[in-house]
């Protein structure tokens, strides 16, 4: 059947992992675990053992829910401090007993979607507030928009997160949306973003034309292209 990657998602609320062959295409239903809390390390690895388990797979492509360089996480806002220079590639490697690449879940999940056209900004809309860049299909790593002042003295991920859902209500989260849709267009002149994450749902206007809203499974599916060198 050719090479099969477990393409693995850790978000704030929930850890997806699905197996893609080597074209991309799902072999299986995906499968979740809600993230454990506290969400330290060995506890979500844990978890992505227990949900590997019974899957045939030769390697892993893991997203995290913030920055990541050679398979080291360094920043973990929606997660625990113990994951601040953590070797996750690593740790998870030797868990699973396969070559293992780990890459910002916003990144993953532009990864699945982007067209490789122009300049394509894609947003995440869950627990946080993520953000990937790509430029003629190319990634801009590591961009963490999320925590970058928006407006009122807060950040995106401080007015469009999911507690920020919560405590005021759809009608404001979605007012700040449409503004932040705006302001981005202006910063980046993108020609196409892409929403994703579990609150896509909550959108209640009418998105401009140059964007669209993915599927989550996309944050899954990107995890193809962690192996094309």
């Amino acid at each position: 059947m050719g090479i099969q990657t477990l393409a693995v998602d850790i978000g704030g609320s929930g850890i997806k992992v699905m197996v893609l062959d080597e074209c991309g295409t799902p072999l299986a239903e995906r499968d979740r675990l809600p993230t454990p809390q506290p969400a330290k390390p060995d506890a979500v690895i844990g978890a992505i053992a227990a949900l590997a388990q019974g899957k045939t797979f030769d390697r892993v492509s893991v997203g995290f829910p913030g920055v990541v360089r050679e398979g080291v996480t360094e920043t973990a806002a929606n997660l625990t401090p113990d994951w601040i220079m953590f070797d996750l590639a690593t740790a998870l490697s030797r868990q699973l007993d396969k070559p293992t690449r780990v890459i910002n879940d916003a990144d993953m999940q532009g990864l699945g979607a982007v067209s490789g056209q122009g300049v394509e900004l894609v947003i995440t809309l869950g627990t946080g507030f993520g953000s990937a860049l790509f430029v003629n299909g190319k990634l801009v790593p590591n961009l963490e928009l999320g925590h970058h002042p928006f407006r009122k003295g807060e950040t995106y991920e401080e007015q469009l997160g999911r507690a920020a859902l919560d405590q005021d209500g759809k009608a404001k989260w979605n007012d700040r949306l449409k503004r932040a849709i705006a302001t981005l267009q202006n910063l980046f002149n993108y020609d196409t973003l892409y929403i994703g994450g579990g609150n896509t749902d909550r959108i209640a206007f009418q998105l401009p034309s140059n964007t669209k809203i993915v599927p989550n499974i996309s944050g899954l599916l990107g995890g193809i292209a962690l192996w094309k060198d």
